[in-house]
């Protein structure tokens, strides 16, 4: 196998150790850094999301990929970051103010960056002014909101209305999911979009960024 099918197989595979050794005998061979995230680990992701879409990956199998995919992505950022190779696009990723749940938020960060976004992780308890703050000073074109509970969920409400008074909901794509949130709910309260699942906010993102969304 080439060393790109071979980063494939490892973020599929979920074998981070594999994936960060394939990465960086392909860098020392003068493989380009690009062509593994475009033609090897964006590929995998993407069918990592698939399977999952198709329940023949689970939630334990589709964190393992992301931790392949981000042992390699280690290696890979700072040789893009000297290219000047542009991201996908700039995302503020946070679990909203009152919740402190974090897996389906880092679930989410990580098939992004596997998607070639740049991620502004907030965190946890994320108020609606850093959610602000990070449009403002980051130029973040995306912000996704993640909550675990029906009592924090009114917290993404909030954070919408902050971003109208604050003169910004224009210049934004608002994102939205979590296990209590529904598309129905998303729409009462003006978020662009909403997603049950982590590879179906990688594919929102896309279409925001690409203005289809």
């Amino acid at each position: 196998m080439t060393p790109i099918e071979c980063l494939f197989k490892a973020v599929i595979d979920g074998d981070a150790k594999t994936a960060r050794i394939v990465t960086a005998d392909a860098l020392q061979a003068g493989v380009p850094a690009l062509d593994l995230v475009m033609e090897g680990m964006m590929p995998a992701m993407d069918e990592a999301g698939r399977r999952f879409e198709c329940s023949e990956f689970f939630v334990p199998e589709l964190l393992l990929s992301a931790r392949a995919m981000k042992s390699a992505l280690e290696l890979i950022r700072p040789i893009l970051a000297q290219t000047g190779a542009k991201p996908a696009g700039r995302v503020a990723v946070g679990t909203v103010r009152g919740d402190l749940h974090d897996i389906g938020k880092n679930l989410v960060s990580a098939m992004l960056e596997g998607a070639g976004f740049e991620v502004v992780d907030l965190g946890v308890n994320v108020a609606a002014e850093k959610f602000i703050d990070a449009v403002r000073t980051k130029d973040v074109k995306i912000v996704a909101m993640s909550a675990l509970l029906t009592t924090t969920m009114e917290s993404m409400r909030t954070t919408i209305e902050a971003f109208r008074t604050a003169g910004l909901r224009d210049q934004v794509r608002i994102l939205v999911g979590g296990a209590p949130v529904t598309q129905r709910f998303a729409d009462e309260i003006g978020a662009d979009g909403y997603s049950a699942s982590a590879p179906g906010a990688v594919l929102l993102a896309r279409k925001a960024m690409s203005g289809t969304a």
